[in-house]
C-alpha cells in the first residue's frame, strides 16, 4: 500500500512538473483566497493580542461600566465608522462615580469624559481637540507612562492639564512645555506633565492619547456643565470576588438611575474595543470575499483537472487495461487536486503575511502569526482540494478501459 501510494504521488507530481505555468496560475487562485484569510486572522488576531496585553498589564481586577446603546446595528456602524460614537450621549453621572467608590472593594474608579473643545497657547490654535475629563485614579487603573512633569493630583487638579505627546508638539512646538499654560473655554491651565509617545493605538478605552488634554473631571464639569461620561474603570482589591463586586456595583447603579439599567458592567475577557462590532463586521465582509475568493480558487483546480482527465484518457485505459483498479485511478487524480491546492495554500500564506507586513507600515497592527493561524489555512486548502478534485477524480475513475484506449491526445 506504502508503494502505491508513493507511485500515485510521483505520477501526480510529475503531471503537475510537465504542466508548470498551468498549474501555478490554478494554484494562484487558491492562493489569492488563502492570502485573504490570512490577512482578516492577522489583522483580528493583532487587535484582539494588543487588547488582551493591555487587559493584563492593567490587572484582572477591572470592571468597565459603559452606557447601553439604544442605537439599532446599522446606526452603530455609521456612528463607529464616523467616529461620532465616541462622543454619544450617556446616562453615566458624576453622581455614579461618588456611589461607586463606596462599594466594598473597590479600590480606585476612573471615569472617562470625552468631549471635543477648542484650545489655544499664545501662537497656535487646536481647533477640535480631544478633552479627557477624569480623575487622578486614572493612572492607578490604566498603565500611563509621564515623558515629563507629573500626573494630575488631588492638590492641583482645578487647574492643572496633562497632555499627550503629538498634542505638546502641535500646541506648543516643543516635546517639553510643562510650566507653560494653555487656555480652554476662557480659562487658563497649567501643564504640569507630558504622556510618553503611545506606540499601541488600540486600547480598551478607545482614547488616542497622543493628541488628548486629560484634565479633572469636576473642573471640566465647572466649565462645561454636565459632561458626558462614556465609561467607568473601576479596580477592584482582590481578583477572587469580580462577579460579586460587579453585581454590587450594578445594583448600586441602578439604584441611583431610579430602576434604569441601560448600561452594561463588564470585566475579564468580555472587556473588549468600543469598536469591536464594527471589527467583526468588517471581518465578516472580507471573510465572504475571502470565500468568493476560495470558491473561484477551486473551480479552477476543478477545471485543470478536468482538462488534466481528458488530455490522460488513453494512459487511464492503459493502467486500467493492466489491473489498476478504479480506486488506485480516483486515488491519483485525488492526489493531483490535493498538491495543487495545497501548494496554492502554501503560497497564500507567505503571499498573505507579506500583505500582513506591508499593511502593518502604514497601520499600528503588527502581523500575528500563531500555529491555530497555520493550522486554519492548511485544512482549508485540505478541505477545497477534496471538494473540487472529487469530481475530475471521479469522472477519471468511471471510465472504461477500451473507450479509453481508443482514446488519443
Amino acid at each position: 500500500m506504502s508503494l502505491l501510494f508513493r507511485t500515485h504521488l510521483s505520477l501526480a507530481c510529475a503531471s503537475i512538473r510537465e504542466n508548470r505555468t498551468r498549474s501555478f496560475l490554478t494554484c494562484l487562485g487558491i492562493a489569492i483566497g488563502i492570502a485573504s484569510i490570512i490577512l482578516i486572522l492577522s489583522l483580528t488576531g493583532s487587535i484582539s493580542h494588543l487588547i488582551s496585553r493591555e487587559i493584563k498589564d492593567v490587572g484582572a481586577n477591572l470592571i468597565v461600566v459603559r452606557p447601553s446603546s439604544t442605537k439599532d446595528a446599522v446606526t452603530s456602524l455609521v456612528g463607529e465608522l464616523t467616529g461620532t460614537n465616541s462622543y454619544q450621549t450617556s446616562n453615566l453621572s458624576l453622581s455614579d462615580i461618588q456611589a461607586l467608590s463606596q462599594v466594598p472593594g473597590v479600590t480606585a474608579v476612573a471615569p472617562i469624559s470625552l468631549s471635543a473643545h477648542t484650545i489655544t497657547d499664545e501662537n497656535n490654535t487646536i481647533a477640535s481637540a480631544t478633552i479627557l475629563g477624569t480623575t487622578p485614579d486614572f493612572t492607578a487603573i490604566n498603565p500611563l507612562t509621564l515623558r515629563y512633569g507629573s500626573f494630575i493630583s488631588n492638590d492641583n487638579k482645578s487647574n492643572s492639564v496633562v497632555i499627550g505627546h503629538m498634542l505638546s508638539l502641535l500646541l506648543f512646538n516643543t516635546s517639553n512645555p510643562v510650566g507653560r499654560t494653555l487656555t480652554f473655554q476662557g480659562q487658563r491651565f497649567i501643564v504640569i506633565g507630558v504622556l510618553e509617545e503611545i506606540k499601541d493605538y488600540i486600547n480598551f478605552n478607545n482614547i488616542d492619547y497622543d493628541h488628548a488634554l486629560i484634565m479633572d473631571l469636576e473642573a471640566l464639569a465647572a466649565i462645561t456643565g454636565d459632561p458626558q461620561i462614556q465609561q467607568i474603570n473601576v479596580r477592584t482589591a482582590t481578583t477572587g470576588h469580580l462577579a460579586t463586586i460587579a453585581g454590587d456595583i450594578k445594583s448600586v447603579i441602578t439604584t441611583n438611575h431610579s430602576g434604569d439599567t441601560n448600561f452594561t458592567v463588564s470585566y475579564g475577557d468580555a472587556i473588549t474595543h468600543p469598536a469591536s462590532n464594527l471589527l467583526n463586521i468588517i471581518s465578516g465582509i472580507l471573510a465572504i470575499v475571502a470565500g468568493i475568493s476560495l470558491v473561484v480558487g477551486g473551480i479552477g483546480v476543478m477545471n485543470i483537472m478536468l482538462v488534466s482527465v481528458a488530455e490522460r484518457t488513453h494512459e487511464i485505459g492503459i493502467r486500467k487495461s493492466v489491473g489498476a483498479s478504479s480506486h488506485a485511478i480516483l486515488l491519483q487524480f485525488m492526489l493531483e487536486a490535493l498538491i495543487l491546492s495545497m501548494f496554492g495554500g502554501f503560497m497564500g500564506v507567505v503571499l498573505g503575511y507579506i500583505l500582513a507586513f506591508l499593511f502593518s507600515i502604514i497601520t499600528p497592527f503588527t502581523p500575528y502569526i500563531s500555529w491555530q493561524i497555520l493550522l486554519v489555512t492548511f485544512l482549508t486548502s485540505i478541505v477545497v482540494g477534496i471538494i473540487f478534485g472529487t469530481y475530475p477524480a471521479l469522472k477519471a475513475a468511471s471510465k472504461n478501459p477500451i473507450e479509453s484506449l481508443k482514446h488519443y491526445r
